[in-house]
């Protein structure tokens, strides 16, 4: 584990957990954002409710709170809680990568299933599930039960964002959509090109909502993202991505482990 320098940024930093790139910060400009598909998550939550208007937030999977540091920069006296197990990970970030005063994050050392479990109804406007084990999403977080219990803490017309890895043709990627499209009425997902043609094993950022969701927008903003990406709407997830049966409580996996180990995104 070690937070490792950008050589061009001074105020920039990358967090490097058993050789894999888990986040990126900017301390100067927490705006700024390295990583693709965080790209993509900021694209959706902006695009949600009133601009600049404070949001209640869930994130499971912490890291160097790249994402909870973007809602407090753009969103400020949003409340946010993060889900983060590793105590040692979130020691080291305090230390070397401290929160601003006042940012309205909190984090709980406790794992993303316990910590949704103790959450009451309709806490939260916004769900970020970011979570790894080295390079790999852990099974209990991809299940059909989970998703139900996701449901029931994000408002009837909050965001569920899930940040999945996989290769085409997605065998895993295509379960967990179909847990999350068993359980909200409204589906889309994203993600590069190159990924979505099989060319390469890449993130698939999942955002499902019982409200409908701004796709059109958001596949326009896509377009135009200094990281290209495609948006599948409801329509085209559930005819011709989502699998036909979800992982479950007693059927579940890890994500699949990346070409070439866990540096495979360093």
């Amino acid at each position: 584990m070690e937070i490792v320098p950008d050589r061009d940024r001074p105020s920039a930093f990358t967090l490097r957990i058993d050789g894999t790139d888990q986040s990126y910060v900017d301390l100067d400009d927490p705006r700024r954002l390295e990583f693709d598909y965080m790209q993509r998550i900021a694209d959706v939550i902006d695009a949600h409710g009133e601009a600049g208007a404070p949001l209640r937030c869930v994130h499971i999977g912490g890291a160097a709170l790249t994402i909870p540091r973007y809602v407090a920069a753009t969103r400020p006296r949003s409340s946010q809680t993060v889900l983060e197990p590793d105590e040692q990970v979130t020691a080291l970030v305090r230390e070397r990568l401290p929160l601003p005063r006042h940012s309205g994050i909190k984090i709980r050392p406790v794992d993303g299933r316990s910590g949704i479990a103790a959450m009451r109804d309709s806490l939260a406007d916004v769900i970020v599930l970011d979570a790894f084990d080295g390079a790999r999403i852990p099974a209990e977080l991809t299940t059909a039960e989970f998703f139900a219990d996701l449901g029931r803490v994000v408002a009837d017309d909050g965001l569920v964002l899930l940040n999945i890895a996989d290769k085409a043709p997605f065998p895993y990627a295509r379960r967990v959509v179909r847990g999350v499209c068993d359980v909200f009425a409204h589906v889309m997902i994203s993600a590069e090109p190159a990924t979505l043609k099989g060319r390469r094993f890449g993130n698939v950022l999942v955002v499902a909502s019982q409200a409908p969701l701004p796709w059109e927008a958001l596949a326009r903003r896509a377009a135009s993202s200094p990281f290209p990406y495609r948006v599948l709407p409801y329509r085209d997830v559930v005819t011709t991505f989502a699998a036909k049966a979800p992982f479950t409580d007693s059927d579940s996996e890890r994500s699949p482990a990346p070409p070439g180990g866990a540096t495979f995104f360093s």
